[in-house]
């Protein structure tokens, strides 16, 4: 619980310290990111370095916060997550890109007009949308779990488990993954329970998997955790039999938080895979409200942070694409009622200069 709370203290110290005062642009922004995490910081520094004006707003609430570090993020593998967000913050204001913290209460408006208001009623505005706020990771209601997450309860083989390896490992079964993610886990110890919990043991293929890899599936629903000097170090059923654990993996249900765009029509929706709820993207990133793009676990559960920083960045460079577009279209249309009005200031000096000829300047 001290690694948690210690954690908590440093998110809040980072958050406050980023209370900025912005002043919007007269005419909005380019762009404004909602959420601050490695898929928004990135667009955002696509963005700004495309020479948009971008503003990130942060709620302050990543889903890593837990961690003690970010891993399978090449370069950077083991640094801790705020440390992470610090210096893409501070790249992203290096190019004039704004990063604020605050909480967004809704969106309204359309492509051109979107409005974004915080929960302390700030308002901003923006051209187009990048929504890159994440998930919330819900864990099964069972005692002790949650103050557990991240440290030896864990849910991702390749973001945890080298951390887990040889060690005592049980897989508690939530969902339709569990015995692939016990596989994966076998991969890092040979030492590997299957908990059933609520669901029946597994039969057929499955057993069979589980079986020739050794791994020891037992029925009967999980009751709590055992933990020892802050570790660890059981699985408690709820007939009261103990089964010695040092790291228990779980899959939680991945819920994207996108309430606050019910304004424009757009809400997650159940995600294929069965994990959870996610906002559907087309393969730009774009959804299906004109003018909005998302990226990282807000549309992918499955994206660790280097996945994630990508799919922003590739985002990024699609929404900056449709901006040219739009930019240039104005242009043109501008353009063409500039050389088609007969009285337009450009035509009125035209003819002056063919009439005067040389003598224009002494009339």
């Amino acid at each position: 619980m001290a690694t948690n709370v210690a954690v908590s203290v440093r998110l809040l110290a980072w958050w406050w310290a980023e209370v900025v005062t912005v002043t919007e642009q007269q005419d909005g922004y380019d762009v404004v990111v909602i959420g601050g995490g490695a898929a928004g910081l990135n667009g955002a520094l696509m963005l700004a370095r495309a020479r948009r004006s971008v503003l990130v707003i942060d709620a302050g609430t990543p889903r890593n916060a837990p961690a003690e570090g970010v891993h399978g993020l090449l370069a950077r593998d083991g640094m801790p997550p705020g440390e992470l967000l610090e210096l893409g913050r501070a790249e992203v204001r290096g190019y004039g890109g704004e990063v604020l913290a605050g909480e967004v209460e809704a969106v309204t408006g359309a492509a051109d007009g979107f409005v974004v208001t915080l929960t302390d009623d700030r308002a901003y505005r923006a051209r187009r949308l990048l929504v890159t706020t994440g998930l919330v990771d819900e864990l099964p209601e069972i005692p002790g779990l949650s103050a557990r997450w991240g440290r030896d309860l864990v849910h991702c083989p390749y973001c945890h488990g080298w951390e887990v390896r040889d060690q005592a490992i049980g897989v508690l079964a939530t969902g339709p993954m569990a015995v692939h993610q016990a596989l994966l886990f076998r991969q890092l110890s040979s030492d590997v329970v299957f908990f059933a919990h609520t669901a029946a043991p597994p039969v057929g293929e499955a057993a069979e998997q589980l079986a020739a890899r050794g791994i020891r599936a037992v029925p009967g629903e999980v009751a709590g955790l055992v933990v020892t000097d802050d570790r660890l170090t059981g699985v408690r059923l709820s007939d009261g039999t103990v089964v010695a654990r040092t790291a228990l993996a779980v899959q939680p249900t991945m819920v994207a938080r996108a309430g606050f765009l019910d304004g424009i029509g757009l809400r997650a929706v159940a995600h294929p895979s069965g994990l959870g709820v996610h906002l559907p993207v087309d393969a730009t990133g774009r959804t299906e409200v004109a003018g909005v793009w998302a990226a990282g676990n807000v549309t992918d559960p499955a994206a660790q942070v280097g996945n994630a920083a990508a799919a922003g960045a590739f985002a990024a460079a699609q929404l900056n694409a449709d901006l040219v577009g739009a930019d240039t279209r104005a242009a043109v249309a501008a353009y063409r009622r500039a050389i088609e009005d007969p009285f337009s200031a450009r035509m009125e000096a035209r003819v002056a200069e063919l009439v005067a000829g040389e003598h224009r300047h002494g009339l």
